[in-house]
């Protein structure tokens, strides 16, 4: 008997093509009627809306996010995808005097400590197209932060302003267990969950900044938190309500064309 070919969802139910440009981009979706599809493509917009204005802030006011909207914001972040579903990620979220105390401490040990000891080094040396993306991106900050490449000491204030949290109300330090062999791996699921947080984050109203700089000190932190030293901190994440006033939240980092970083095969 011959297999019966499986007809497309939107061919089968006699939907209609529809398409619009955003941002030099057509985007191409199916719906029952116009009124369905105008409902969709504001769903679309609203999402990409989203993407877009998601960037790293690096100025927050002191007006903490009430905590009823912080466990809603990260009880969303808890849908995002993981290998196998283990949900790897272990959470810390530090606000009020948990935060100042932490800032206070992770500032003096940036001051003291040079580079740390994080639990995943890195050396941060780039060549190519990543190190004229990292060299753009730093010529850019300081631009809106008034610093110069020659200013040794405004560029210290830069960097050092990552161990204040750019003065955000709260951070979250995010871990791994190291009872997995393949970190990598899942340091790809705790990428997902960070992304789809601070996209839930930006859908509040509130900015954000992931920051593996805060996790060149791992020992402190873990020591101030109370965290067994089995749990390895990937990255921070500093969010709040932004500061309109830092010219540092004016700076958006580019991004090349897909072309550079996608291909597509289709034979």
């Amino acid at each position: 008997m011959a297999k019966k070919k499986k007809v497309p969802f939107h061919i089968a139910h006699n939907m209609k093509e529809y398409s619009y440009e955003d941002g030099g981009l057509t985007i191409t979706f199916w719906a029952d009627s116009d009124e369905d599809a105008k409902l969709y493509r504001e769903k679309l917009m609203e999402f990409t809306d989203v993407v877009k204005a998601r960037h790293s802030y690096r100025g927050f006011l002191p007006k903490p996010v009430d905590e009823s909207t912080l466990k809603e914001v990260f009880e969303l972040a808890s849908w995002a995808p993981s290998n196998c579903n283990v949900q790897p990620w272990h959470v810390h979220v530090l606000s009020g005097e948990a935060c100042d105390r932490m800032r206070g401490k992770m500032k003096a040990a940036a001051l003291e400590g040079g580079e740390g000891n994080p639990d995943f080094p890195w050396k941060g040396k780039f060549s190519g197209d990543y190190k004229q993306r990292q060299i753009c991106s730093a010529l850019g900050l300081w631009e809106y932060q008034g610093v110069t490449r020659q200013d040794r000491e405004k560029r210290a204030w830069s960097w050092m302003r990552n161990f204040e949290f750019f003065d955000a109300p709260h951070v979250a330090f995010i871990f791994i267990t190291d009872e997995f062999p393949e970190l990598v791996r899942l340091a790809g699921d705790v990428g997902m969950f960070t992304q789809t947080l601070m996209l839930a984050l930006e859908n509040q109203g509130i900015g954000s900044c992931p920051q593996t700089s805060i996790s060149c000190f791992p020992d402190m932190v873990r020591e101030e938190l109370g965290v067994a030293d089995n749990f390895k901190l990937l990255l921070g994440l500093s969010f709040g309500y932004i500061d309109d006033a830092d010219g540092a939240n004016n700076f958006r980092s580019e991004r090349d064309p897909i072309e550079k970083t996608t291909t597509f095969h289709s034979a």
